[in-house]
């Protein structure tokens, strides 16, 4: 599952801080968004800010591109760790192992349509 816990808590922190005190709506006329939804989402944590925007919302918001730069990687560890002990704890299944293959194939065409492989041409026409 995705992580965008750290930035959504510092956006809302900086955001409820703020000298200016932004609404969500506010804020995201701001950036340019037409409603306030997205920033509601983003502080939910339901999306992340797109990296297009992060300079826009450093400015507006007197954030330090370094804080930004370390929520982000945070919210990324979490996200890669998420994956990763999900992945670990699936079972892999292997496929058996192939030998001879073309001998294979034509077995199990022979039993599937009662007939050999040799049985099947391609035609020119077709």
């Amino acid at each position: 599952m995705r992580c965008f816990k750290h930035i959504a808590a510092l956006i809302r922190n900086k955001r409820l801080q703020h000298p200016k005190g932004y609404s969500q709506s506010e804020l995201s006329h701001l950036l340019g968004y037409k409603n306030g939804q997205f920033i509601s989402n983003v502080e939910r944590a339901l999306c992340n800010i797109p990296l297009k925007m992060l300079g826009k919302v450093s400015e507006v918001l007197d954030i330090d591109p370094s804080e930004l730069k370390a929520a982000i990687l945070r919210d990324h560890e979490e996200t890669l760790n998420n994956y990763l002990k999900t992945s670990e704890n699936a079972e892999v299944k292997e496929l058996p192992a192939r030998s001879n293959e073309s001998s294979v194939n034509e077995s199990s065409a022979s039993a599937s349509f009662g007939s050999s492989a040799a049985d099947f041409k391609m035609s020119s026409n077709s």
